[in-house]
């Protein structure tokens, strides 16, 4: 099943709303992870954005949870950038 990168872009502006809101985004992260739809995710130390690895079946159904992120619906993401991405060695690979 293809793996999906999305990176998101912060703003200082909403730091403190993100940090507010954290639980919330990361409980909606984690079901994902449960469920097997987020490998991994987790913010760039400098506080600009994250990034979050999904296997899905298609960009569509990717870009169609974005907006059940409570960070999403509080208007905390600057802007997101969503693409297949292909590993080709390492963990994620199929090989």
């Amino acid at each position: 099943m293809p793996i999906f990168a999305v990176h998101y872009v912060y703003t200082d502006a909403t730091a403190a709303a993100r940090l507010e809101n954290r639980p919330e985004h990361r409980g909606w992260l984690n079901n994902l992870v449960d469920q097997g739809t987020i490998l991994t995710s987790g913010p760039y130390p400098d506080g600009t954005g994250a990034l979050i690895l999904f296997r899905a079946e298609s960009l569509e159904f990717v870009t169609d949870l974005l907006p059940q992120d409570p960070f999403a619906k509080l208007g905390l993401i600057e802007d997101k950038r969503a693409v297949e991405w292909l590993p080709v060695m390492g963990v994620f690979s199929e090989e």
